[in-house]
């Protein structure tokens, strides 16, 4: 479980983040979502360490890592994986030197020890036998495959993802969403997702919260979703006339 409490965040005299509380759940995928602007991309930073909030705090179950020295952050963040927009994938690196990198930083484990690993979890994203190739060699869908591998190399805790749709097709995209909800349900993660796209909604979306201007305005599940009559979500989740339609084919029902 990951809490924020009354989190803010200002650069310069523009507050970003403006009192956010909200908790992310375990073994739930926890979506973070508002349009461009509304401050999701600032959230997760804060959530992961990456910025540190100008008020508020973040507790990690029983920790509060907004208090932590720099040696008791890296030991959190040996329980931290992360999914980055582009993959973030090292291109002079083969697949199993990407995948083995958090091994190389933070273990003593030995190298026949990390290969077993890397095939593990490469055969968790069903991408068996490509430990050799380059990620130039690898197809978009499959780049976010190797990242999702490498993301949950080290069995964390706390998995966070950043838009992992970004650049996909449909189909791929919900292969994606579905490789993340059942590595989530499976290893009860608390994963955290900063998405835009509507279909990761209304297929994983077990906890929303939705910003809007800095401001945390609605929280709820793809369920209430359908059911909600609150104006900011109708308008960013309904623009799409189909997801219109959708939501008054089930309100009929």
């Amino acid at each position: 479980m990951i809490r924020a409490e009354n989190i803010r965040k200002s650069f310069g005299e523009t507050e970003v983040l403006k009192g956010i509380t909200h908790t992310f759940e375990s073994g739930k995928c926890n979506l973070i979502i508002g349009r461009s602007g509304a401050g999701k991309t600032v959230m997760l930073k804060i959530l992961v360490g990456l910025f540190q909030p100008t008020s508020g705090n973040v507790w990690y179950n029983d920790t509060n890592v907004s208090s932590l020295t720099k040696k008791e952050l890296r030991q959190i963040r040996m329980q931290v994986g992360m999914l980055f927009q582009g993959s973030a994938l090292f291109d002079s690196m083969t697949v199993e030197e990407n995948i083995r990198f958090p091994l190389d930083m933070f273990t003593s484990k030995t190298l026949k020890e990390k290969k077993n690993r890397v095939n593990e979890v490469l055969e968790r994203v069903q991408l068996e036998g490509v430990n050799k190739k380059y990620p130039s060699e690898t197809s978009g869908g499959m780049q976010k495959r190797i990242g999702i591998a490498r993301s949950i190399v080290m069995e964390p805790k706390y998995l966070f993802c950043d838009e992992p749709n970004s650049g996909l097709d449909p189909k791929t995209a919900l292969l994606i969403d579905e490789l993340i909800a059942d590595i989530t349900y499976e290893n009860n993660i608390t994963t955290v997702i900063n998405t835009h796209d509507m279909n990761s909604v209304m297929g994983i979306g077990d906890n929303i919260a939705l910003l809007h201007l800095g401001k945390l305005v609605w929280t709820g599940n793809k369920k209430e979703v359908m059911e909600s009559d609150d104006e900011l979500l109708q308008a960013f989740i309904f623009a799409s006339p189909f997801l219109q339609r959708l939501r008054d084919a089930a309100i009929a029902k």
